[in-house]
């Protein structure tokens, strides 16, 4: 084989929610999760800020990458393992998940044959690898196909589209220990570092999907409603936040953070247009046009928790079920909580249930190139 020919690797580019990126079956990719990960980087671009030279959008939103398999775990009907790839460097980063790009499996599995659809709507259980969690995902599957257009609309993706409904089994303690890692539903903290002056805050940290650490705009010196270009471009508030960040992560038993995704940081302020609250999420160092899915529901989750950061500044609905909306630069995303008394644990609240609605399509199929020097196939 010439040095100059490519290995070409199939794969779907889909949109999942807020994110994109390719898809592929895990039997198309290298088994040796190095090779894996090397194959991965040439075909998204990176590192390259503009991932010129790759499917990569220049972006941690559009720079994420789908794996998927039939599972062989008893009622699971798919693996699905997310990787995380950055614009700028060589990482792939397995360890969190993503909502967004799971709203992608079921579609995917049906368009590549893996799964025959059910009916006029068709609903399989998908297991992330990357934190062993569960959930049921449901799609129209109307004439037998999967069906992309439809009524449904999520802040953060352009026009309407079929709904694909994500109702999570288990999520309490994703990648933490536990739902509240510090075993407290508030921490009370000094931040110091490089920079600027100690300054002690109130966090709230939290995994219900995706660890997070919450605090007020307002413990910070902001409003909470600045843009996120503002954001990005507030090199003063990003070197708190990043001091922040390494510092709660030992507490939260995360080790060093530096290299990692996670956990994401999100300032809370009261809400501006009749939700829940007001959001800002960094994931972690560049400050998200929306929010992500699992983060979305780990807001939710804080805003019942009796005691959180989000006391005082969330408006909360009545009742065992919520409807819990958050906001976020480009809209809100309504994570739908069933709760259950439980004053035994902090907080004072079990979250029993937790679904939400996102949106899927295929963008393009076809097959990702990568130089056959660094990997000739899989029968080679």
């Amino acid at each position: 084989m010439k040095p100059s020919s490519q290995t070409a690797v199939p794969c779907l580019l889909m949109r999942g929610g807020t994110s994109k990126g390719p898809f592929y079956k895990a039997s198309d990719l290298p088994t040796d999760i190095k090779l894996r990960d090397k194959v991965l980087l040439a075909a998204m671009g990176s590192p390259d800020k503009r991932q010129i030279d790759g499917l990569g959008g220049a972006h941690p939103l559009t720079s994420k990458v789908g794996i998927v398999s039939r599972s062989t775990v008893p009622g699971v009907a798919l693996d699905f393992l997310f990787a995380q790839l950055q614009p700028n460097n060589d990482t792939v980063d397995t360890t969190p998940n993503c909502g967004n790009m799971l709203a992608a499996v079921v579609p995917f599995a049906l368009e590549t044959g893996m799964l025959q659809a059910q009916g006029d709507q068709t609903t399989f259980r998908v297991l992330t690898l990357n934190t062993n969690m569960q959930c049921d995902i449901t799609v129209d599957t109307k004439g037998g196909m999967v069906q992309y257009e439809g009524n449904a609309r999520i802040d953060g993706a352009p026009g309407t589209s079929a709904p694909v409904v994500i109702n999570f089994l288990d999520t309490a303690g994703s990648v933490c220990s536990g739902l509240l890692p510090t075993g407290k539903v508030r921490d009370t903290l000094t931040v110091t570092g490089q920079g600027f002056s100690p300054f002690t805050l109130d966090v709230t940290c939290i995994d219900n999907g995706m660890p997070l650490v919450m605090f007020k705009a307002s413990d910070v010196g902001r409003t909470g409603y600045e843009s996120v270009a503002d954001l990005n471009t507030d090199s003063e508030l990003k070197t708190k936040i990043e001091a922040l960040r390494l510092q709660v992560s030992l507490l939260m038993g995360l080790g060093d953070v530096s290299q990692k995704n996670y956990p994401k940081m999100t300032l809370i302020a009261p809400p501006q247009n009749g939700g829940a609250l007001t959001t800002r999420s960094f994931i972690p160092h560049v400050c998200h046009d929306a929010i992500g899915v699992l983060a979305a529901v780990t807001v939710g989750t804080a805003c019942v928790l009796e005691g959180s950061v989000c006391d005082g500044v969330a408006v909360m609905p009545t009742g065992a079920a919520k409807n819990v909306s958050v906001e976020h630069p480009t809209g809100e995303f309504s994570v739908a909580l069933q709760t259950e008394p439980a004053p035994n644990l902090p907080g004072g609240q079990n979250v029993t249930q937790a679904a939400l609605l996102r949106t899927a399509r295929l963008l393009m199929r076809g097959e990702a190139m990568v130089p056959a020097s660094l990997w000739s196939g899989p029968s080679a």
